[in-house]
């Protein structure tokens, strides 16, 4: 098998997260930001943006940030077998502004000061923890899910895009993840625009975020790829990289978007792999190795593959030191 995951390196989000104003902090609710930091209860609540939680919750989890739609069946399936696990907070946001930001040193939510210790972390690249391992904070691993690249477009294709190569026509307006903060595009859209031939083109070479990486034509998302449907709802773009599991989420619940398959090897299915592990001055460590435990059962596999994820291989899922 190849290895699915590619170093780490660049630039990054550190320190806080600024209050977004006026358009831009609707842009980020439609996005569906607000709901990037959860508080599961056993007994069914949920609280959003109680950023406190992260030092009082029974279990504590900073994912990377393309598994939003999952969380919620997968927090209370899990809590089921373990009611004993009163509170779950859970954050879903892109890795490497959690590693940078939250880990490596103290951040802030909105002003207010989120742990720096969760029980668990995941991330899209194996780098990520692996330099976590360099800090003495992290031992173990396993591979739990896989993604693939795709295109999200407008609902009924109104464009016909057939496929990436189509990214180099001069009639299409883009919006694509960052490549400062965003792996999705820094480590795996950038490679396919590099493949095809189409970076500099598509990019302008340029190194930014919220920004017109060419103006009129192709734009980078501020925090997160969340931002794209939107912007392809309100007619502001006409087709972007995404996760697959995007466009499933997206369709599945209503949006104006559909989905256009990125062939292999292009989609990076073979390089695309979410490693997870516990940290070691994580305030549950016990509450940890279940949730692990659990994301290697059929039940919790299932559930990530009904919303497009590509499961793991069952030597995958085996915790193991990481290299």
């Amino acid at each position: 098998m190849k290895n699915p995951f590619t170093p780490i390196t660049g630039l990054l989000l550190a320190g806080s997260f600024l209050l977004l104003s006026g358009n831009m902090a609707l842009a980020a609710k439609d996005a569906g930001h607000g709901k990037d930091y959860r508080t599961f209860h056993a007994s069914g609540k949920i609280d959003y943006g109680h950023i406190k939680d992260s030092y009082t919750a029974d279990l504590s989890m900073y994912l990377a940030g393309n598994q939003f739609m999952v969380m919620e069946e997968l927090i209370r399936n899990f809590q089921k077998s373990h009611p004993e696990i009163g509170s779950i907070f859970v954050e879903t946001i892109p890795p490497g502004q959690i590693l940078k930001g939250q880990l490596l040193k103290q951040g802030s939510i909105e002003g207010k000061k989120i742990a720096m210790n969760p029980d668990l972390y995941a991330s899209v690249n194996l780098g990520h923890l692996k330099k976590l391992k360099g800090k003495g904070r992290m031992d173990d691993y396993m591979i739990y899910i896989h993604n693939k690249l795709a295109l999200m477009v407008a609902k009924g294709n109104p464009k016909d895009i057939k496929g990436p190569e189509d990214l180099g026509r001069d009639d299409l307006v883009q919006s694509h993840p960052n490549p400062l903060t965003e792996g999705i595009f820094k480590f795996y859209g950038s490679k396919m625009l590099r493949d095809l031939g189409l970076y500099e083109k598509v990019t302008g070479n340029a190194q930014c975020k919220g920004c017109w990486a060419i103006p009129g034509k192709t734009w980078f998302t501020q925090r997160h790829h969340r931002e794209t449907p939107q912007r392809i709802e309100e007619g502001k773009a006409d087709v972007g990289i995404v996760w697959t599991t995007e466009i499933s989420h997206a369709k599945a619940t209503g949006r104006n978007v559909d989905g256009v398959a990125i062939p292999s090897p292009y989609n990076q299915q073979d390089r695309v792999g979410y490693a997870i592990g516990p940290l070691r001055d994580g305030r549950n460590p016990e509450n940890a190795r279940a949730f692990l435990e659990y994301l290697a059962s059929a039940d919790a596999q299932r559930i990530y593959a009904k919303y497009g994820f590509v499961p793991a291989t069952a030597e995958e899922l085996r915790l193991k030191p990481i290299p």
